[in-house]
C-alpha cells in the first residue's frame, strides 16, 4: 500500500511549513528515514526522513508550496511493480482503480462521475491550502469566487496554477505572453521574476506582522573606548584560555541582560490585550547566513542570559553562530526569545532603525565603532564612539522608560561595570 509523506508537528506553535526543496525526484528509490524533503518553519530548514522504503511516485506539494501539519506532501509506493504502474500513467497511488462495468445492451451508458473538486463541501465546509487562501486575500477574491474554481491538483484540489489561471481569466493578472509582447515593443528584456519562497518568504511574513506594531526608535551615543582597549589587550589570552574568540557582542548581551532585569517591560511581549512580563532573559541574536550574508537572516536564541558569565555568553554565541551557518539549528533554537540584539556594525553600518520582532517589546541595534574627536572636560580627545538604537513597542514602553533604559546600558558599557 502507498505511504503518505506527512508534514509533522515540529513545535507547539508550528501549524504549517513551506516545502523548501525535494531531495528526491519522482521515480527515485528512497530508504526509510533517508532525507526526502526539506521543510522550512520559523526560518529553520528541517530535513524529513522517508516514512518507508520505496519509490517516490507523487509530489503533492511542490517546492515553494505551503503544507499544514499532518497533511500529505508526497507519496511513497513500497512495491516496485505498483510504483511502475503509477509512474507509467496507471492508477494513482492514493486511490484504487474502480472496476469497469460491461456496457449493457440497448441501454444508455451510465453517466460518468466527475472528479470531486477541492472546494466540495465536507461537513458543510470548503477546504483550500493556506497558499491559495493567502493569494485570494491578496487579490481580493471572495469565497464565492473561490468556490467557482475547478481544481486540477490531487483529488481535485485547487492549486496555485489553478488560481493564477483564474486570475488571468478574471483580468486580475498580466499573462507572461502579454508582458513579453509589451517588453518587445519597448525594446527591453524579460525581467527575472520568481515567487518569494523559503527563508525570504518567512522573513517577509515576520516583517509584515511586525509592521503592525506602533513603534518608536531612540538613538544614543556610547563611548566604548574602555571596551575597545580591554578587548585589544585580552583577545589573544582569552582565546587561548577559553578556546573561544572574544568579540564585542558578549559585552553587549551582558550589559543588555542586566538592564532588562531592571526594566522588565522591555523584556515583555504583548499579544492582543495580554501582556507577558518575562522573569528570565532569553536573547535573540541576529545572524547573517552565508559568506557575504546572502543566505538570509536568522535569529537563534541564547537562553537564560541572566545566569551566565561573559565567558559563557561568548561560548554560546560562537556555538549558535556556527550551527546557524552550518544549517544545523532546530526549531527550538529560534523560539522563545524575550528580546533581540542585532549588530549591523559588524558589516560597517553606523546608524539604522532596527525592526521589532513582534510580539517582543524591544530590539537593540548596535552600530559601527568609529574614532571621533569629542569634548571631555572642555578638552578635545579622540574616543571610540558607537551608536545604539532602541526600537520599542510604544503600547508597553514610554519614551522616558526607553531613555532611562538606554542610559543604563550606556553606563554599563562605558564603565565596564558588569565586571564589578
Amino acid at each position: 500500500m502507498p505511504v503518505d509523506i506527512l508534514m509533522p508537528e515540529l513545535g507547539e506553535s508550528v501549524h504549517e511549513g513551506t516545502v523548501s526543496r525535494w531531495l528526491k525526484k519522482v521515480g527515485e528509490f528512497v530508504k526509510e528515514d533517508e532525507p526526502v524533503v526539506e521543510i522550512m518553519t520559523d526560518k529553520v530548514n528541517t530535513e524529513l526522513g522517508a516514512p518507508a522504503s520505496g519509490y517516490l511516485v507523487q509530489i503533492i506539494v511542490p517546492e515553494g508550496g505551503e503544507v499544514e501539519v499532518f497533511h500529505a506532501m508526497g507519496v511513497i509506493e513500497p512495491d516496485e511493480k505498483a510504483a511502475k504502474t503509477v509512474m507509467s500513467g496507471g492508477d494513482t497511488p492514493t486511490k484504487e482503480a474502480a472496476p469497469v462495468a460491461a456496457k449493457p445492451k440497448e441501454e444508455a451508458p451510465a453517466p460518468v462521475k466527475e472528479p470531486t473538486p477541492a472546494h466540495s463541501p465536507v461537513d458543510g465546509r470548503h477546504w483550500y491550502t493556506p497558499l491559495v487562501r493567502s493569494m485570494a486575500k491578496e487579490h481580493g477574491v471572495s469565497d464565492a469566487e473561490l468556490a467557482s474554481i475547478m481544481g486540477t491538483g490531487a483529488g481535485g484540489r485547487v492549486n496555485r496554477k489553478d488560481f493564477e489561471e483564474f486570475l488571468a481569466s478574471r483580468g486580475g493578472a498580466t499573462t507572461l505572453a502579454g508582458l513579453d509582447k509589451a517588453l518587445t515593443v519597448l525594446g527591453g528584456e524579460m525581467p527575472d521574476t520568481h515567487t518569494l519562497v523559503g527563508m525570504r518568504k518567512m522573513i517577509a511574513e515576520a516583517m509584515v506582522r511586525s509592521s503592525q506594531v506602533p513603534v518608536v526608535s531612540t538613538l544614543i551615543e556610547v563611548d566604548v573606548t574602555p571596551l575597545v582597549q580591554f578587548r585589544d589587550a585580552n583577545k589573544e589570552s582569552f582565546q587561548k584560555q577559553y578556546s573561544v574568540k572574544l568579540t564585542y557582542t558578549p559585552f553587549f548581551i551582558k550589559a543588555l541582560t542586566e538592564a532588562l532585569l531592571e526594566f522588565p517591560y522591555l523584556n515583555s511581549s504583548l499579544v492582543d490585550t495580554t501582556v507577558t512580563v518575562n522573569k528570565a532573559v532569553h536573547m535573540g541574536v541576529a545572524v547573517s547566513l552565508g559568506e557575504k550574508g546572502e543566505g538570509g537572516l536568522i535569529v537563534p536564541v541564547i537562553r537564560d542570559c541572566h545566569t551566565k558569565s561573559l565567558v559563557d555568553l561568548a561560548k554560546d554565541l560562537e556555538s549558535i553562530a556556527a550551527r546557524a551557518r552550518g544549517n544545523k539549528l532546530e526549531v527550538k533554537d529560534v523560539q522563545g526569545a524575550t528580546f533581540t540584539l542585532t549588530n549591523p556594525g559588524s558589516y560597517g553600518a553606523i546608524l539604522g532603525t532596527p525592526m521589532i520582532n513582534a510580539p517582543q517589546s524591544g530590539i537593540l541595534g548596535v552600530y559601527g565603532i568609529v574614532k571621533r574627536p569629542v569634548v571631555i572636560n572642555d578638552m578635545i580627545a579622540i574616543r571610540s564612539i558607537m551608536n545604539m538604537v532602541l526600537t520599542y513597542d510604544h503600547r508597553l514602553v514610554d519614551g522616558l522608560t526607553a531613555g532611562r533604559f538606554l542610559q543604563l546600558v550606556k553606563a554599563k558599557l562605558e564603565s565596564m561595570s558588569f565586571f564589578k
